[in-house]
């Protein structure tokens, strides 16, 4: 992590919803999905909320030796979004303890606020993180014989 990560920091990112980012899209398989409204999925959204935060961090950490994992989410859905409408989200850095990163992170779709929360990220190294994930599987594989 570089010295200039520290809270106070600020982002905003903007997109446009697209209506494959609809509820009846999160999840082909899942037919009782595919009735629902086509507005902005609430899994899609906290994705997004993520995004504007790994944003944020984007000049702040050294990759390739850091990279940063959502561990804690804590957003509220407060309206829907059509397809068309431009999410502004708008992420404030106010916490480091160590390598976990506490965020406030609030959107709006240009008529509602949509969510407003917190977020949680951990700077790991990646090449001992993707390691563990190698060794998970082979302990996995070797557990299903």
């Amino acid at each position: 992590m570089k010295p200039s990560l520290q809270p106070g920091l600020r982002h905003t990112l903007k997109y446009t919803v697209p209506e494959s980012k609809t509820v009846p899209h999160i999840y082909r398989e899942a037919t009782d999905f595919q009735d629902m409204p086509k507005v902005f999925a609430t899994g899609y959204m906290v994705a997004l909320c993520e995004w504007a935060c790994v944003d944020l961090l984007k000049t702040h950490l050294e990759p390739p030796l850091d990279q940063s994992v959502g561990i804690q989410v804590n957003l509220s859905h407060t309206a829907a979004t059509p397809a068309g409408f431009t999410v502004t989200v708008d992420a404030t850095l106010e916490k480091i303890e160590g390598r976990k990163l506490t965020f406030s992170v609030s959107a709006h779709d240009g008529v509602d606020a949509i969510t407003f929360g917190t977020h949680e990220r951990f700077v790991i190294d990646p090449v001992k993180f993707n390691q563990k994930l190698a060794d998970k599987a082979l302990k996995a594989g070797a557990g299903r014989s």
